[in-house]
């Protein structure tokens, strides 16, 4: 039988940085943004929690910040599994 997380844990990849990375940081998202290449609004989606970590935009964050990609990937699969769960429980 497979170990099963609670929802509760899985954390939303953008949200997280946003908390643990990107505000500490003192970071703004419009230079954030411009910095990575990406649009204000896609990145705001992202970190607000409202659209999902792709994988190009992982890369990104860890070119910018060394974090791992593939955490973020993992961090982010897990919460979406998490949301799919409760979805279909409920």
């Amino acid at each position: 039988m497979a170990l099963k997380m609670h929802p509760s844990i899985s954390v939303h990849a953008g949200r997280w940085l946003m908390s643990e990375i990107v505000e500490p940081g003192g970071r703004s998202i419009t230079d954030l943004a411009a910095d990575m290449h990406v649009s204000r609004q896609a990145l705001s989606t992202v970190l607000n929690g409202h659209a999902s970590l792709s994988a190009e935009m992982a890369l990104r964050f860890e070119g910018q910040f060394k974090i791992s990609a593939d955490t973020l990937m993992r961090m982010q699969t897990s919460y979406d599994l998490a949301q799919a769960r409760m979805r279909l429980a409920g």
